[in-house]
């Protein structure tokens, strides 16, 4: 992990501004993803071990060498009769023990952080321990699904560009189902839940229908990456705000869905969630209104973790930018003239781009 000792001098119109003069592309060593993506065939080994027998109750493996695809059918196939066994177990543990008039089960909405396991919170730790059905994201991290109790069960639930293991809708009624079943339930989301999670439609779902939600705040991208970076999403004199942007375009397209004029203030720090594929038509949208074309900009890609990359580079050649270094989500965008306090901000357009690991 970068170690920032102190803020580097810097001048122009503003005392605390450097005016950016080259892109710097940060490059480790290219290794397997953090995060729980689709076709994770670890992940699918960790859920074999209670998704392990179909309806007839035959032991079903997954071979070391199996086809993610194939994994998946399976994993289809399996969840369904296994989820709707593991709702009667738990009722039947309810009535057995004499517990039929208990109130339904806890619900937990946990943020996990953007991915690095050691910023998640105390409470968050805890109650990820002592969970008996946990739903996750493709964003939560593996080193975060370690921390799981060896009893509960895990299911993935994580969305993606094109693809959606489940709806949103069907994530609701899986909340509700194992909630009033008594289940110590758990959402896990990564970043904060509340900021681009749609935690709060979950929220709002779950109390209209009686059950109880406790929210445990997460280290949303935007603050865990920028402090890994050295950059400060407001810095007196040089920035008097922050917001925070979604970049999901309309139906899949490579238009962001919202861009206010007025986002493109140079006296603000930009950050841009789910950005990567609309971020030449919002950075374009962004100068129309405005904002200078050289104002400084970084794009990171699975920030806080190990194979954590990152390109530094004047808001107008940062889509090139991140096209030659062929960067892929997740990947959070900061713009602003905040960015030029990071230490890894480059010194002069004479210095050759340099591949570094910023942890």
């Amino acid at each position: 992990m970068a170690v920032v000792s102190k803020l580097l001098s810097i001048s122009s119109h503003s005392p605390h501004f450097r005016k950016p003069r080259s892109s710097f592309t940060f490059n480790p060593v290219t290794s397997a993803s953090p995060f729980t993506e689709k076709h994770s065939i670890e992940r699918y080994r960790r859920e074999s071990t209670w998704l392990s027998t179909n309806q007839l109750n035959r032991p079903v493996s997954f071979p070391p060498d199996s086809d993610p695809s194939s994994i998946r059918e399976q994993d289809i196939a399996l969840q369904l009769p296994e989820l709707k066994r593991l709702l009667e177990v738990l009722r039947d543990k309810r009535e057995s023990g004499g517990e039929r008039g208990r109130g339904p089960g806890n619900v937990f909405l946990v943020g996990t952080g953007p991915g690095d396991p050691e910023l998640l919170t105390v409470k968050a730790v805890r109650v990820i321990g002592s969970a008996d059905l946990l739903l996750y994201d493709r964003l939560v991290s593996n080193e975060v699904l370690d921390l799981v109790g060896t009893e509960a069960r895990l299911l993935y639930v994580g969305k993606t560009a094109g693809y959606h293991s489940r709806t949103q809708e069907e994530i609701h009624e899986l909340l509700l189902s194992f909630a009033e079943a008594g289940a110590t339930v758990v959402r896990l989301k990564g970043g904060d839940p509340l900021v681009f999670g749609r935690g709060g439609e979950e929220m709002d779902f779950l109390q209209q229908q009686g059950i109880q939600v406790q929210v445990i705040p997460g280290i949303t991208a935007a603050s865990g990456i920028a402090a890994e970076l050295g950059i400060p999403l407001t810095h007196r004199g040089v920035a008097n705000s922050v917001r925070f942007l979604t970049g999901h375009s309309r139906k899949g397209g490579t238009d962001p869905l919202f861009v206010a004029e007025n986002a493109a203030d140079p006296d603000s720090t930009l950050v841009v969630y789910m950005g990567l594929s609309t971020l030449p038509s919002l950075a374009v949208k962004l100068i129309n209104h405005g904002l200078p074309p050289d104002i400084p900009a970084a794009a990171v890609e699975r920030g806080t973790t190990p194979q954590q990359r990152m390109v530094l580079a004047e808001l107008k050649d940062l889509a090139d930018e991140i096209a030659l270094a062929e960067l892929v989500s997740p990947t959070l965008i900061i713009i602003g003239k905040v960015v030029s306090l990071s230490p890894f901000w480059p010194h002069s357009s004479k210095e050759a781009p340099a591949l570094v690991q910023a942890r």
